[in-house]
């Protein structure tokens, strides 16, 4: 297959997917409005006829001023003239009335359909599995709310009632047309061949170009957020000139695809709009010729060719080919659209994080005996509630802590090995770390865990339940989680605390300040717990905003704490005060930690020194230390971890 062939076969391809994603949105639309949406498009087909009839309407008008002038008559003329000049104020104040409807209907229409699709997609976003996005760009998946909604809301306001009016119009005026004379509506049809054969021909070729403009503008918003978020690099490193060239290169690609779009697509109008004046004038030809040789008129109607037929068809045709302009028109946006729809049913379609978990969590009472019975309020002790269908019974297991990995490999692409046969154990309350250089598989390790990611082999066992048993949701909820990079939400400080547990009180969030070692900062703040945080958090230090991030952990008061580089943005002095709360936080609580930072390991039961995703050594600070092994090294500052 030649370059050419496959390139159309392409186009081809990705027109009839667009077309599919628009004929989903509209079946969207419409399951929102099921009732209203026949409604308004009644309005919007009545508020055209008006204009539509005024064709019918004016060729006796027409009539009546071409007997006035053979008879010289007026005033008989003036008698009846009058009602259709009447006629035609009420119909024209009906359309304004129900065009004024039309608009208030489609503003309230188009912006709850919009807020319908943006909450689907951020449903089903929240649903997406971690890998989608750290494979995907941020400022790729943002345009999704922003310039591809934007075109829906295009699609949904202006193009299809442009639609629906024009395309009606040309329906009746091409009936009017027939109804008053064949042959003339043969020159029209003439014109309509030609446009179709160009709309064709340039509507193929803005196809393909303004799916790659959606494209290219979600590339080049998605370059600038990465920008805005980086800028401190960027300048501490001299990046401007390169940031620039960058960034030009995008945004020439997107010049490029836009300009290449437009340029099929707006050259449309001028065409169609010259093509319209050539069929006036012939229209105008060949009814003087027709009126002058009075050839038989062949019509729907029976009328008699005259002078008021030809002035009745150039008022239609310049009518009709106004309203097919408005059609071809709307390639423009209705493309946009389907590009838009496309991308956003692309991400709505994305294959969700699949949970096939039955064991859940729930808050339990237990007695002496150990005896574990279910409630529903908050008792500071969880269970496992395990059902087991064969049996047909239900069994609780106190939540402890206990976590197993046996076994276990895992690759993030299929045929690049990240961890291999890696095999530890956690007791409740012990302290594992892992210490290795950046890329040994530390991380993957405690994705494995809370499940960010699924094994490919092996078991991960939580409190003797595989974990693939167990709700995601629950399992979440039993595991804090204090990150090398913080998150700082919009809000409070207080509600940025409360995010670890959204039913807790002012006072346990304060209590949870106080172990993590936030409490003096926060205090010092314009206005305590209650000051604004807001970009991140960026009016604080990134100290304090890790020290939040634990504050937030602890609030959760959950029994299995990872801790991925906790302190690593914490200078020694708070890393002191934060050590001696993180030792209370760990109290009876199952801890993994990562850290580049040897000192922060020390006291840990068991030490893991990994490798190119293997478990190279294992051991207390001093076992490690007397086999003057990997970790001997490290510690002694004979090489590096990176």
């Amino acid at each position: 297959m030649s370059d050419n062939r496959r390139r159309g076969a392409a186009s081809f391809s990705d027109m009839k997917d667009s077309m599919g994603s628009l004929k989903r949105s509209m079946k969207e639309y419409y399951k929102c409005f099921p009732k209203l949406m026949p409604v308004v498009y009644i309005v919007i087909i009545l508020a055209a006829l008006p204009n539509d009839l005024q064709p019918l309407i004016m060729q006796k008008v027409y009539k009546l001023i071409d007997e006035w002038f053979q008879t010289g008559d007026w005033m008989g003329a003036k008698e009846h003239i009058m009602p259709y000049i009447i006629l035609l104020i009420v119909l024209y104040v009906i359309g304004i009335i129900l065009s004024t409807v039309q608009a208030q209907m489609l503003a309230f229409m188009t912006q709850r359909f919009l807020d319908y699709m943006r909450r689907e997609m951020f449903g089903r976003m929240q649903r997406l599995p971690i890998s989608y996005f750290d494979t995907n760009k941020h400022g790729f998946i943002m345009s999704h709310f922003t310039n591809d909604i934007d075109t829906l809301r295009q699609l949904v306001s202006q193009v299809i009632p442009t639609v629906l009016q024009a395309g009606l119009a040309v329906v009746i005026v091409f009936v009017e047309m027939l109804y008053f004379s064949v042959w003339m509506t043969l020159v029209i049809v003439a014109g309509i061949v030609i446009m179709t054969l160009i709309t064709g021909r340039v509507g193929a070729g803005s196809s393909k170009y303004f799916v790659r403009q959606q494209n290219s503008v979600a590339a080049t918003e998605g370059y600038v957020q990465e920008m805005m978020n980086g800028q401190k690099v960027v300048k501490v490193f001299n990046h401007e000139d390169e940031a620039n060239e960058a960034f030009d290169k995008l945004n020439e690609e997107l010049c490029s695809d836009a300009t290449k779009a437009n340029a099929y697509a707006n050259i449309l109008g001028p065409i169609i709009n010259n093509v319209g004046n050539i069929m006036y004038v012939l229209i105008a030809v060949v009814g003087g010729i027709l009126v002058y040789y009075k050839v038989p008129n062949l019509s729907l109607s029976g009328i008699v060719f005259e002078v008021s037929i030809v002035a009745t068809f150039l008022n239609m045709s310049k009518k009709f080919m106004a309203n097919l302009n408005q059609l071809t028109m709307q390639m423009n946006a209705i493309v946009m659209a389907a590009a838009g729809a496309g991308r956003i049913f692309n991400l709505m379609d994305t294959e969700p994080e699949t949970d096939d978990g039955y064991v859940t969590l729930v808050n339990a009472e237990i007695d002496s005996e150990g005896n574990i019975t279910e409630v529903d309020h908050h008792t500071g002790k969880w269970a496992w509630k395990h059902p087991h269908k064969a049996e047909g019974t239900i069994t609780y297991q106190e939540l402890k802590g206990d976590v197993v990995m046996d076994m276990v490999d895992f690759s993030y692409v299929p045929g690049k090995q990240v961890l291999t046969d890696i095999s530890l154990f956690a007791k409740p309350g012990q302290k594992v770390a892992f210490v290795g250089a950046t890329g040994a598989g530390k991380t993957t390790i405690t994705n494995l865990i809370n499940r960010f990611y699924d094994i490919e082999d092996g078991k991960i066992r939580y409190d003797g339940i595989n974990v693939n048993k167990i709700v995601k949701k629950d399992l979440r909820q039993s595991l804090g989680l204090v990150l090398q990079e913080t998150n700082l939400f919009t809000g409070t400080v207080m509600d940025n605390i409360r995010y670890g547990k959204l039913d807790a009180s002012d006072e346990e969030c304060i209590e949870a300040a106080k172990l993590a070692g936030a409490d003096g900062f926060i205090e010092r703040l314009p206005e305590g717990y209650n000051t604004m945080l807001d970009n991140n958090g960026a009016n604080l230090s990134q100290g304090q905003r890790q020290l939040i991030a634990i504050a937030r952990a602890a609030v959760a008061d959950p029994p299995v704490m990872i801790l991925d580089e906790a302190t690593s943005s914490i200078d020694t002095r708070t890393e002191a005060i934060v050590a001696r709360g993180m030792d209370k936080l760990m109290e009876g609580r199952t801890v993994f930690v990562i850290a580049h930072r040897l000192s922060t390991v020390k006291n840990s039961d068991v030490i893991m020194v990994l490798d190119h995703g293997k478990i190279i050594e294992r051991g207390s600070h001093d076992q490690l230390i007397a086999e003057k092994g990997t970790y001997y090294r490290l510690y002694t500052g004979a090489f590096e971890l990176e």
